[in-house]
């Protein structure tokens, strides 16, 4: 918590306007929370390695969206193997256009495009980072599960509507695209994930389950990332992330508010570079989240704070801290 004070006030002020320049406009009851399929929160891809999957692609109000999300994570990195060696305090603020969009009743797609700005402070120095970071996308496949009817087997059902059970799974497949720029030089820091973008093309594999009712619900997924080498004969670990969220409805006369508490994780693999094994560059991590999404109308606000409960990162040189993540998305 002590980190708080060094967190990026900029782009703070710029989501807290976004956030009530939109609440002036909306004014009408939402609707969209009543699907009672709440999609996961499907772990992002950003092109840095250290980076965890307590932030994902969609919300839980299971809209198809197109918005704004904005991240603020910060790492302490220790150069040495000394108590005393010096610390590498490093800050990544990442602006996301984000979106999910229907193909049919079954099959969806999200998107995101990062604008990444990364700051480095070592010794007295810093270092500035910015630029479009690796875009990304995932096609997704759902199944819903509906209630058994128990009619009278005698009678004539005409009523041919299925009745959702608020069950459902999801299969993804998705790819990470090299469009954030690699810098060789920076591999050599102690969190080599300090970098725009990876370089490589990337493969994303999840399945996930989520349950909602009018009240509460649960969601669950697991992904596998299979990273690429890239140009510079350099790739980074493959990643296996997990997470899951339990929310409430709180349900108003003008809007829906969905309060929830999480659990996610990463295991990293560690990194190669011209098919050699670099030593202390393998990991995992295990957050604890807290959050809230407003739905209003057709517009939709979120806020999502992620604390590390255990971590083992970079033969624990590198210490993930805080992480804060704000949206505002208009449902399509």
């Amino acid at each position: 918590m002590n980190d708080l004070p060094n967190f990026n006030f900029r782009y703070a002020i710029l989501g807290l306007l976004l956030l009530c320049n939109t609440m002036m406009y909306a004014h009408h009851p939402n609707t969209i929370c009543n699907n009672h399929n709440p999609e996961a929160w499907f772990c992002d891809l950003c092109g840095c390695s250290t980076s965890s999957g307590s932030f994902g692609y969609g919300t839980l109000s299971n809209a198809n969206f197109v918005g704004l999300r904005y991240i603020y994570q910060n790492f302490e990195s220790k150069a040495g193997i000394f108590s005393n060696s010096p610390i590498s305090k490093e800050t990544f603020n990442t602006v996301q256009l984000w979106a999910q969009v229907p193909i049919s009743d079954s099959f969806y797609v999200t998107a995101n495009v990062p604008y990444q700005d990364l700051t480095r402070n070592f010794e007295g120095e810093r270092e500035n980072l910015n630029g479009l970071g690796d875009i990304s996308a995932i096609g997704w496949y759902k199944i819903m599960f509906y209630k058994k009817k128990t009619t009278d087997s005698t009678a004539i059902d005409y009523n041919l509507t299925k009745e959702p059970s608020g069950h459902s799974i999801q299969f993804g497949i998705g790819v990470k695209l090299p469009t954030g720029k690699f810098e060789e030089r920076l591999a050599d820091n102690v969190n080599p994930g300090f970098q725009v973008g990876t370089g490589s093309v990337d493969g994303v594999f999840s399945v996930g389950y989520n349950y909602g009712s009018d009240r509460i619900g649960v969601n669950t997924l697991f992904s596998y990332y299979l990273k690429g080498e890239n140009k510079n004969n350099y790739q980074f670990g493959n990643q296996f992330s997990y997470s899951t969220n339990v929310y409430t409805v709180f349900s108003g006369e003008k809007m829906n508010v969905m309060p929830f508490i999480g659990l996610s994780g990463d295991v990293y693999n560690s990194i190669k570079q011209y098919d050699e094994t670099l030593q202390d560059t393998d990991g995992s991590i295990l957050n604890a989240s807290l959050g809230s999404e407003l739905a209003i109308d057709k517009f939709i606000f979120g806020a999502n704070y992620t604390l590390p409960l255990s971590q083992s990162l970079f033969g624990d040189n590198v210490k993930s801290k805080q992480r804060f993540s704000v949206y505002v998305n208009f449902a399509l």
